[in-house]
């Protein structure tokens, strides 16, 4: 498959057609390389959480349900933020975290403040972070490395100094294979007790507080056996080989001088992050430095007073859904520890509940599978929607046996990479022609305040809204949250991981928000009953006309796609 080289998405396209300037930088810059024989001494998950504060609650709050995990859903920013922020207040013995980015700005800097208060009591601290984006300020993250009872480690890193993304790239062309795959699970456990996953990294854009764009996006909160599955997953990644220690990789004078060069150029007023456009979505993080200098605009006070202001979730009184589930991982082994092995992924293989819940190799295979279950209604939460073939022959299996299937995607104005939207509309009108219905979100986050929960509660009113979860609810019995698309990327490239619940009342309550969604805060697309091409049918009380090609994108977007289309194929975006 083509280098892409920006991880989880779309940005690669620009780096290949790399200029001069960079053939030059290649031909100056040292070869550097990651270090060998690395000290990563083997630690696990807390054996029980019995005895634990959580562990406690976790069983006093199951009492006599016959199921024995039990799940809720966090479906706004401060939700999921408040039940980040209890599960590091609650911990006692383990925090283990693991996340594709992990932004320098104000929220990430009042969580990580709960998080070394829980290593000062004593509680063992395991932080596991994809290295793509740990560079400039988002390098100073690392710095917890350095506190006592916290241990960071990055994976699948790139070799070379981390106050240049352009230069680790340029470094790293010659393993671009590798170095395009990249660690994309969620986790976030306490106590092996209760865990956190879905779509979120951590970083202002996905609890409200971003100011070019805010995620409309959905976790789930699990507590009991399901979460020692979780803890197993994070364990294979942590003890893996290409989990490097922080030391092992960046020294503290270097993050000294990453944290100095941030602070000058936050006084004057520039953003210090070198790094490219996040992938998935992800603006790039505004707000204060990492370890909070102070604000220097208004607009960082509101923001800062905002995070600080945020109270942690009451975990006695969240309610929780007893259900049967399982969780589906991709095994380390996706991403080969050496470019030579990169052709043959070795995922870990999902266990079902009573044989009803599917097994695949991969996330998106064992998905596959889910799909084929399907008898009546599916409806897809994909925020970068680029169906291969086995992801359309699904599609059409379960048309043929009269599955109703309802697609949420992002619109090309809500698509933080419009490459990627490329893809989507190369098979928008043959996945119409199938059958399905396809909904695009809206951009405009005054019209999608209802949806998946937000409310408007926690989020800046007038930045952009851009699609970020990933759900699949089957029949109005199986419910799916995730940090997977469906897309090529996540099937092949990059390891992901999800939650399979079976519960009616879960599911009903995944599909009453997202069918807000779709008739608020999302165009329904439907080819031109008058002739060739699409109508962008308007929102619901949304006072607009209907469209009749892509909805709030300019006419230099719509004519760049169309020159970038046929350049791109479907396994680079």
């Amino acid at each position: 498959m083509p280098p892409r080289l920006r991880a989880a998405g779309r940005w690669l396209p620009t780096t290949l057609r790399a200029s001069a300037s960079l053939l030059i930088a290649l031909a100056m810059s040292a070869c550097a390389e990651l270090p060998k024989n690395v000290d990563r001494p083997e630690s696990v998950a807390l054996a029980s959480p019995a005895g634990t504060a959580l562990g406690d609650l976790v069983a006093a709050r199951r009492g006599n349900a016959a199921a024995p995990s039990g799940f809720s859903l966090l479906d706004g920013p401060q939700a999921a933020y408040g039940a980040r922020l209890a599960l590091a207040d609650s911990a006692q013995k383990t925090l283990d975290l693991q996340y594709y980015a992990i932004h320098a700005d104000a929220s990430t800097g009042r969580l990580m403040r709960s998080v070394r208060e829980a290593a000062a009591r004593g509680v063992r601290v395991r932080i596991l972070v994809d290295d793509f984006h740990s560079t400039g300020r988002n390098a100073l993250v690392l710095g917890l490395a350095y506190e006592p009872n916290i241990q960071v480690r990055l994976f699948n890193p790139l070799a070379g100094a981390r106050s240049s993304s352009l230069g680790r790239i340029v470094n790293s062309l010659g393993d671009a294979k590798r170095i395009q795959q990249r660690m994309h699970n969620k986790l976030f456990i306490a106590d092996n007790a209760m865990g956190i996953t879905g779509g979120r990294n951590l970083g202002d854009a996905y609890f409200g507080h971003g100011d070019a764009g805010n995620f409309v996006d959905l976790d789930v909160i699990a507590a009991g056996p399901v979460v020692r599955e979780m803890s197993k997953s994070f364990d294979s990644y942590w003890n893996n080989e290409r989990a490097y220690p922080v030391q092992s990789l960046v020294s503290r004078e270097e993050l000294d001088k990453i944290r100095d060069k941030a602070r000058a150029e936050q006084d004057k007023g520039k953003d210090s992050s070198d790094a490219p456009k996040p992938p998935d979505g992800e603006p790039r993080p505004s707000g204060s430095a990492y370890e909070g200098d102070a604000a220097k605009t208004q607009a960082d006070a509101r923001r800062r007073s905002r995070v600080w202001d945020q109270k942690a979730l009451d975990l006695k009184a969240l309610p929780f859904v007893w259900a049967p589930a399982t969780l589906i991982a991709d095994g380390p082994a996706k991403i080969a520890a050496d470019a030579q092995a990169a052709a043959g992924p070795a995922p870990s293989a999902p266990r079902p509940p009573n044989g009803e819940l599917p097994i695949g190799e991969t996330v998106v295979e064992g998905l596959l599978q889910f799909i084929g279950q399907a008898r009546r209604d599916l409806l897809i939460i994909s925020p970068y929607f680029v169906p291969g073939p086995e992801i359309k022959k699904a599609f059409a299996d379960a048309r043929a046996r009269g599955v109703r299937i309802r697609v949420l995607t992002n619109s090309l104005a809500s698509n933080d990479a419009p490459i990627a939207h490329v893809g989507y509309a190369r098979h928008r009108e043959e996945m119409l022609g199938m059958g399905l219905e396809l909904y695009e979100m809206r951009s405009e986050q005054a019209t999608v305040g209802s949806a998946l929960g937000t409310s408007g509660a926690g989020v800046t009113g007038e930045s952009r809204a851009m699609l970020h979860s990933k759900v699949l609810v089957l029949d109005g019995r199986l419910l799916v949250v995730g940090s997977m698309n469906l897309d090529l990327r996540s099937q092949e490239q990059n390891t992901e991981i999800a939650l399979l619940i079976r519960s009616t009342a879960l599911s009903k309550e995944a599909t009453d928000l997202i069918e807000t969604s779709l008739r608020e805060g999302a165009w329904h697309v439907e080819k031109n009953p008058d002739g060739a091409g699409l109508v962008w049918r308007a929102p619901q009380g949304s006072g607009l006309k209907d469209a009749r090609s892509e909805p709030d994108a300019s006419v230099g977007l719509r004519m760049l796609l169309k020159v970038i289309g046929p350049l791109a194929p479907d396994s680079m975006l």
